[in-house]
């Protein structure tokens, strides 16, 4: 006990400059995004802006089509989550709670295509999706990030958790597997899936590559490539650009803010079951 309070200042200088290091980016961006062009790239910077220029978030919509970014992201990040919790908690479930055949080799094949970096898997998919005839479409967008191996690998561990008796109660009761699965076992991992989902959310969302090589045209693009974008179409206005990405990460923010708690209670678990 007393070894842990000589350390508690130590421990807190080091949280809080940890947290600093962590918020402050986002915090230069918010105020970049009130500066004028000239006083966010003059030497020595300024922290806050001389005057506020809220006007830089008009300019957004002027030199793009924020909206329709902001409609194609929000569509391919429904789809995707969906896909994502819907496919990974079944393959989850089975993997956890059914029997059959070659089922923990399968597993560990599924879990080794974890360790092929990203970028080795993007050629196939693209040339895969140009013989379907589906660049610059949602479904070409959303349709290689139905499944995620991550997630059926996390809501394993909560499906593992979970005591035998419920099947065989359920068994009792005339269910099959699918409606156990449905309407005992899914109910009862909903933190899991909470916090999946909103893993999903943030991985969609801020997704580049893939939709930076499949959607090149303007009217397919999501808010990531369309930011990436801006900067030469506006000649590298860094206040524009900063408020663009304070807009994009907004919905981000207020999502976590609303459930956190299940975010934070979901991964506690997952940590403490894997």
């Amino acid at each position: 006990m007393s070894t842990l309070k000589k350390s508690s200042p130590v421990a807190h200088l080091v949280l809080a400059l940890s947290a600093l290091l962590t918020v402050g980016p986002f915090l230069w961006m918010m105020l970049t995004s009130f500066k004028t062009q000239t006083e966010s790239i003059q030497t020595p910077p300024t922290v806050l802006p001389a005057v506020w220029h809220a006007e830089n978030y008009a300019l957004v919509f002027q030199e793009m089509p924020f909206l329709g970014f902001y409609f194609n992201t929000l569509c391919a990040t429904l789809i995707v989550v969906a896909g994502q919790v819907a496919i990974s908690a079944m393959a989850a479930y089975a993997f956890a709670r059914l029997k059959f055949p070659g089922r923990d080799l399968l597993f560990v094949v599924c879990l080794s295509i974890l360790m092929v970096p990203v970028q080795l898997l993007v050629i196939p998919q693209f040339m895969i999706i140009n013989r379907m005839g589906l660049l610059n479409s949602m479904t070409g967008l959303v349709l290689p990030n139905l499944f995620s191996i991550y997630g059926a690998f996390m809501l394993r561990q909560f499906f593992q958790g979970l005591p035998k008796e419920l099947e065989e109660a359920a068994i009792v009761d005339g269910l099959n597997p699918l409606q156990t699965f449905w309407y005992i076992m899914l109910p009862l991992v909903k933190s899991g899936l909470i916090a999946f989902g909103i893993i999903v959310v943030l991985w969609s969302w801020n997704s580049l590559l893939w939709p930076l090589i499949v959607n090149t045209e303007e009217a397919r693009m999501t808010l990531p490539v369309g930011l990436a974008s801006l900067g030469s179409r506006a000649g590298t206005s860094y206040p524009v650009l900063m408020a663009g990405a304070v807009m994009a990460i907004a919905p981000l923010l207020l999502l976590f803010v609303l459930f956190q708690r299940h975010f934070i209670a979901g991964l506690a678990s997952a940590g403490i079951k894997g």
